[in-house]
């Protein structure tokens, strides 16, 4: 008796991979805009998915603003993506996290080296991968 394990088509894996890429910046936009409505900040910049240089401070709207919105992001997507990609929602969730990084350290020229910045990163990756488990 063989084990048969059937691997998707690499093809098929990145059109997932880059549905679920859309799909998290989409959620992420979407939840930045709400949560500037509800803490009524009026100014945020476009490029605030990779804003790791923003002051951490409970006093700080902006900051809470960013930090609510990526954790809402993240759990959200978790509970999105196992519509695209099924039970596959770790591997993907890690994948899509890794190329937020990527962009991140590109539109900010800077790899982002500050601990709050990946703690609420990791926490947020957690909750994408325990709320989308089934």
């Amino acid at each position: 008796m063989a084990l048969q394990v059937r691997v998707a088509p690499s093809k098929v894996v990145l059109q997932k991979l880059l549905i679920c890429v859309i799909l998290f910046y989409a959620v992420y936009y979407v939840a930045l805009g709400m949560h500037c409505v509800m803490l009524k900040v009026y100014e945020l910049d476009v490029l605030a998915p990779s804003d790791f240089k923003t002051n951490p401070s409970w006093f700080n709207t902006n900051y809470k603003v960013l930090l609510v919105s990526s954790e809402v992001t993240y759990f959200v997507c978790g509970l999105l993506f196992v519509l695209v990609v099924e039970e596959w929602v770790r591997e993907y969730g890690i994948s899509v996290t890794i190329l937020h990084v990527a962009i991140t350290s590109t539109v900010m020229l800077g790899f982002p080296l500050t601990s709050h910045w990946w703690v609420a990163l990791g926490f947020g990756l957690i909750s994408m991968i325990c709320g989308g488990q089934t």
